[in-house]
């Protein structure tokens, strides 16, 4: 099966297993625990489903969507992940590029592995940072003005990763920082030789935007270790993030918002948008599924602040789902995240087109020309 024959997430999923060695594909695959909030986080949209109106005059159908003061042309980002050029040789190039074709959103990760402005310089698609909270105050302050200087629209806080989730599919294969391989993990990277052939052929693995803050000037996975294990603070409170936020002076949004109590306080500290996320499942096993709690979050808040939903999201009708109950945008990772283990920046981009030839199509069924005309009327909830 190559990339012409992927037609779903399923099927990018399915070749990125192919095509990675098994520790790495599982650190994308993996969540935490036995990964009951992973599978409710797609299943929860099973239980909703859509009542669609006819002879409606839906031609055509404008997808944009203008989402912490940056327009999309498709209601759907590409959300900041860790570790890109791992999956793919380039990484988070790749993901940028097609974002800009599509003209829709992408991150940049603390710990990704190219530089947030060298993305910024070479593509004009809306970027995100995202940021984990450090003990040294002065380190916080200074990689905020360094996303500044590089001209970075949005700040993204992750604030439900204090510590690492329980991810059991890593410790069987032996995918940790640094490697600790198993025989199987080992077997498994010899019997996919052209991962390691473009590993070692192409440029070193760095992680640029916290090289320069590490003691130890060594390997990125010595650097990564250092970074969890020393630097990241886990008394991350609402009075830093309230500080964070008056230093970046601009957009600012919390992600792992999962309660309507946080998502007033982030509105209190000033957010101008907040991300419904359980970071993929890949946190605290057993949490609810954000679409399960999207209504009540925007009843509380959505005309205060731009609620985003991220996890789960595999289909056009999700997105839809997410949209009619008063989501601005949704937000995704393993969506794009296969597509690029599977074939670089092609396979993102027919990700990504995808997705919109889905949710243009279901906007048409649903008898709905924008964005704005979807609706909790449009929904009906199984008992």
């Amino acid at each position: 099966m190559g990339l012409a024959h992927c037609h779903n997430f399923q099927d990018f999923r399915a070749l990125a297993k192919r095509r990675l060695p098994a520790p790495i594909f599982n650190y994308i695959d993996g969540a935490a625990d036995d990964e009951v909030t992973y599978r409710r986080n797609t299943e929860a949209f099973d239980n909703c489903d859509l009542v669609p109106r006819v002879l409606a005059g839906a031609s055509e159908a404008d997808l944009s969507v203008t989402v912490m003061g940056q327009r999309l042309d498709m209601p759907i980002y590409c959300s900041p992940t860790a570790l890109q050029r791992l999956f793919h040789h380039r990484g988070e190039r790749a993901v940028a590029a097609a974002a800009a074709k599509y003209r829709t959103m992408f991150g940049v990760s603390s710990l990704g592995t190219v530089s947030l402005e060298e993305v910024a310089e070479q593509h004009d698609a809306p970027q995100v940072f995202q940021f984990y909270f450090h003990k040294d105050r002065s380190l916080n302050k200074a990689m905020l003005e360094r996303a500044k200087a590089a001209g970075i629209p949005v700040l993204m806080l992750t604030v439900d990763s204090i510590v690492g989730g329980n991810r059991e599919r890593d410790l069987r294969t032996g995918f940790s920082i640094p490697f600790r391989l198993t025989l199987g993990g080992m077997a498994s990277f010899a019997m996919k030789p052209l991962w390691g052939i473009n590993y070692v052929i192409h440029e070193k693995f760095r992680l640029p935007q916290i090289e320069a803050h590490t003691k130890r000037k060594g390997s990125a996975t010595s650097s990564i270790a250092e970074y969890f294990n020393e630097m990241l603070d886990p008394a991350l409170n609402w009075k830093d993030a309230e500080e964070m936020c008056k230093l970046w002076d601009g957009h600012f949004c919390l992600k792992g918002i999962m309660s309507v109590e946080d998502a007033k306080k982030a509105v209190d500290i000033g957010c101008t948008g907040i991300i419904i996320s359980n970071h993929g499942g890949r946190q605290l096993d057993g949490s609810r599924s954000p679409f399960d709690h999207l209504a009540e979050i925007v009843d509380a808040v959505g005309d205060k602040v731009d609620v985003i939903l991220d996890s789960g999201i595999q289909r056009g009708t999700h997105v839809l789902k997410a949209l009619s109950l008063g989501a601005k945008a949704v937000s995704g990772g393993r969506f794009y995240l296969y597509a690029l283990a599977a074939a670089g920046q092609p396979g993102v981009e027919r990700a990504l087109g995808l997705m919109r030839a889905e949710i243009e199509r279901d906007m048409k069924l649903m008898g709905c020309t924008s964005v704005p005309q979807l609706s909790a009327e449009n929904l009906r909830f199984r008992v």
